[in-house]
């Protein structure tokens, strides 16, 4: 397993650590629940290292990462942000991922761990532009402070005016003294917050930074465990769970990331897809049982006859009760159909619902 600059840490921060998508990871440190609320009510820091950076940079930069993503880059300006895919040429999706625009020439794209080699080598085989890729995911390290306390918590730190910083932009400045950092506000949470990108000798001093000048809001660390049933209660699709190779964005409910102004990889098809309607749908839905839905559980319809399979589920922290995601035929996607979840030898029942799950 590859270990982040923090892995001593997070031990001595009596984290349980686990191997996550090949690297040693705190999955949580004083229980989920607790660390999920934390993140709701204040303000908590991820360690999320793990993740991927690919820097773009020439001439023809825009006109590679436009070609690749499903997104419509020529929308972006220097310090935005645009969530978008990665589309292969069956109908599914490589990679979910961010781009950052710095200028012209030069984007960021970040990628899930999980997918560094796989997206590296997908992107360089399609690379027929006058522009070059660095991977500097081995030598950057990334934070994301979630809550709404953390522009409070971090102002202290930087020059930034954290508070006035819009949903998906960025800037680069002096954070906690060591300067070229870059902010963003993105968040894979609900709960407002930033994310902060910085090179690995300097993660130790920032980190501690961070902890020292949020104790007033009391910050604290945050595993990936409590990640996950965030993003799950605002419905944010995992790759590898709600999306991957085999899943369009269509199918996904990712057609606001999937713009045809022009020409990307797949686009065509995906277009007649969006013409001619999907077979699937991604829905949420609530248990009205007792119980927790799973990954791989069978979903019904009220006649008991199949209509799909759970991708994500948990028991949200917040709302009490069972929350899932999953896949089925798009007459039982409509909010407010009642459908059937599997459980060993029980079907519970359940109801579609919009997302988010968790309205704040």
């Amino acid at each position: 397993m590859k270990k982040t600059v923090l892995a001593n840490i997070h031990e001595a921060l009596g984290a349980k650590m686990v191997d996550f998508a090949g690297y040693y990871m705190p999955v949580t440190y004083r229980g989920i629940n607790e660390e999920h609320l934390q993140v709701r009510d204040a303000v908590g820091i991820f360690d999320v290292s793990h993740m991927g950076e690919f820097y773009v940079k020439g001439k023809q930069a825009a006109d590679w990462v436009q070609y690749m993503t499903s997104n419509d880059v020529t929308k972006l300006v220097d310090g935005k942000i645009q969530y978008s895919c990665l589309p292969n040429e069956i109908g599914g999706i490589v990679d979910d991922l961010l781009v950052y625009r710095i200028n012209e020439e030069e984007y960021l794209l970040v990628v899930n761990a999980s997918n560094i080699e796989k997206d590296k080598a997908w992107l360089l085989e399609h690379n027929k532009f006058d522009a070059t890729l660095t991977d500097r995911s081995e030598e950057l390290s990334l934070f994301a402070v979630q809550g709404p306390k953390a522009a409070e918590a971090l102002q202290s730190l930087t020059d930034m005016d954290l508070a006035a910083m819009k949903y998906y932009t960025f800037e680069i400045g002096t954070f906690a003294g060591v300067e070229n950092v870059m902010v963003s506000a993105t968040g894979y949470t609900g709960a407002g917050g930033f994310e902060i990108y910085m090179p690995n000798e300097n993660a130790e001093q920032i980190w501690t930074a961070i902890m020292e000048a949020g104790k007033p809001q009391s910050i604290e660390a945050i595993g990936l465990a409590a990640r996950d049933t965030l993003r799950l209660e605002m419905g944010f699709c995992l790759y590898g769970n709600d999306i991957d190779d085999s899943t369009s964005p269509l199918e996904a409910g990712l057609g606001w990331i999937t713009k045809f102004n022009g020409e990307f990889i797949n686009s065509k098809n995906l277009a007649y897809q969006k013409e001619k309607g999907v077979g699937r749908k991604l829905i949420g839905f609530e248990l009205l049982d007792r119980g927790i839905p799973r990954k791989e559980y069978g979903l019904v319809n009220e006649a008991g006859e199949d209509i799909g399979e759970v991708t994500s589920g948990t028991m949200s922290p917040c709302l009490k009760k069972g929350i899932g995601m999953g896949y089925v035929k798009p007459e039982y996607a409509k909010s407010g159909t009642k459908i059937g979840v599997k459980v060993r030898n029980r079907v519970l029942n359940a109801e579609v619902v919009k997302f988010p799950f968790y309205k704040g």
